[in-house]
């Protein structure tokens, strides 16, 4: 059995999944879930993001087991054990199937990188560190301080 992610790796994930609930309570434009959730997007690529949104148009794609097809909105948060996996085989999987937004989130910086493979299979679209102002096209109106979900805690003890 895999570890569970660290503590701060599980406060980002908390905070940006309360900031995004937040925004679809007030624009009911989807639906997150959190892992572990299966994703299958293929036969044999089968993934659990830490966050993810599927769009109203695309709730076809839910069933009782997860999601069976590709959501529109995913986050990933790196973490030493899962860096590589996260970076390279899904990354390369979400562009493929068709993933709208890949942010991929990194403790260890304190960056956001956002991902938009409609325009960039390869390259992020748009980079914030704390302190920056988040935003994106699939959530008009969202814009946190990306301090938020990092907060403001000394990370010495993670």
């Amino acid at each position: 059995m895999a570890p569970a992610p660290n503590r701060f790796h599980q406060e980002i994930s908390r905070n940006l999944e309360f900031l995004l609930m937040k925004y679809l309570e007030e624009h009911p434009v989807g639906v997150l879930y959190h892992a572990p959730f299966d994703v299958y997007l293929t036969e044999t690529d089968v993934f659990q993001p830490d966050v993810l949104i599927v769009l109203n148009e695309r709730r076809h794609i839910l069933t009782d087991a997860g999601a069976e097809g590709c959501p529109d909105f995913i986050v990933e948060i790196l973490s030493p054990k899962t860096r590589r996996l996260d970076l390279e085989n899904k990354m390369r999987t979400y562009a493929r199937q068709g993933v709208e937004e890949l942010w991929i989130v990194d403790p260890d910086s304190l960056q956001l990188l956002v991902y938009q493979f409609s325009k960039d299979v390869s390259n992020p679209v748009g980079k914030f560190q704390a302190g920056d102002v988040l935003t994106s096209p699939l959530f008009p109106g969202f814009h946190p301080n990306l301090s938020t979900v990092f907060g403001t805690r000394e990370r010495k003890h993670f």
